[in-house]
């Protein structure tokens, strides 16, 4: 009797992969080594089955391919597979693991990104890197003047106001005492960071034309603190928010829901779990932070919930709690379709 593979898991490398089939029984029938672009080629002489992967670099490429081929590809995140890792672990035993987790009734598994979400996830990707390249030029740039004496305040509006010499006289002699080097090193500092503005505008622009063109993303920035940004990273991140059933879990995968702990035998909520994804999390509270001035304002239950709220918790608090509650607004948006109203949720 011939045996057939029924689940075929694939430990991802950039040089090699492993690959473990199981058949119906859970058994491993088959063990393979090859290189990551043989593996088409393998699976394709492959009767139909279930391939399962983690959720990494490359995987979402080749789930593409393999779902092209006729299987069902099953994308899971790594720490969820590792419980089912033997011990002595080398990649043999993480594909075994990876084709065991995949038939677990209460596997989690990863929706399949289209090649359009994952180009505008690396825009996303860039852009931040950009951002943090010049926070980290401004920051360096101040530093060196406080060494020669001059403080400068915090934000990068002052430090472009104190370079332009608007500040006062005395402070600007300061500036004229350096040294002819530090003063040119200081000009090639300024011509970087005018450089990283462009570049960072550039993508910005980009953002606005594909948040124009999308019409999902279209309907999400009608919700208030949801803007070009944090849409289209999160179209992006879920797509059409198929791979969650409530708005909770979203909310949960972007590490906004409190963690729970006991203390003297009784539970208690403390900060946010910070799970899921760093980025959409940051840019909802980002989101979150601009929106609730005005919400504070709005007559609707949403600017009601908010303002009792702030009686009660810190401003930053309220800000997190907000954040969470756009996600799932955001998550209901994509998921069932149809716009936020806020006049419709005016109160009277």
């Amino acid at each position: 009797m011939t045996c057939v593979v029924s689940v075929l898991g694939i430990d991802l490398g950039k040089n090699s992969c492993s690959l473990a089939g199981l058949d119906a029984s859970g058994a491993v029938i088959k063990r393979r080594r090859m290189r990551p672009e043989s593996i088409t080629a393998f699976t394709a002489k492959l009767p139909l089955c279930v391939i399962a992967m983690e959720a990494c670099c490359g995987a979402h490429h080749l789930a593409r391919q393999l779902t092209a081929q006729g299987h069902e590809v099953r994308l899971m995140s790594p720490e969820y597979v590792r419980p089912y890792v033997k011990a002595q672990k080398n990649d043999d035993r993480d594909a075994e693991a990876i084709a065991e987790a995949a038939t677990r009734p209460t596997m989690r598994f990863v929706s399949m990104k289209t090649a359009e979400q994952l180009d505008m996830q690396t825009l996303h990707r860039v852009r931040d890197r950009l951002v943090g390249e010049r926070t980290a030029l401004i920051n360096q740039l101040r530093a060196i003047l406080l060494e020669r004496g001059i403080t400068v305040p915090q934000g990068r509006s002052k430090l472009e106001q104190y370079l332009a010499g608007s500040p006062s006289d005395a402070d600007s002699s300061h500036l004229d005492s350096l040294t002819p080097r530090l003063r040119t090193l200081i000009e090639d500092w300024r011509t970087e960071w005018v450089e990283l503005d462009r570049r960072i505008a550039t993508f910005e622009t980009e953002f606005v034309a594909n948040a124009r063109a999308d019409e999902a993303a279209r309907r999400l920035i009608t919700i208030p603190g949801i803007g070009v940004m944090n849409a289209t990273a999160m179209i992006a991140a879920i797509g059409t928010g198929e791979t969650f059933n409530r708005g909770r879990d979203f909310a949960a995968w972007l590490g906004l829901v409190p963690r729970q702990i006991t203390t003297g035998g009784r539970p208690r909520l403390v900060g946010i779990s910070k799970r899921g994804n760093k980025y959409l999390r940051k840019l909802l509270i980002h989101g979150a932070r601009a929106a609730l001035p005005s919400l504070l304002t709005s007559a609707t239950p949403l600017g009601g919930w908010l303002r009792g709220l702030v009686t009660r918790v810190h401003k930053n608090a309220a800000v997190v709690a907000l954040a969470n509650k756009l996600a799932r607004v955001a998550w209901a948006v994509l998921r069932h379709g149809g716009t936020f109203n806020a006049k419709a949720l005016a109160t009277v």
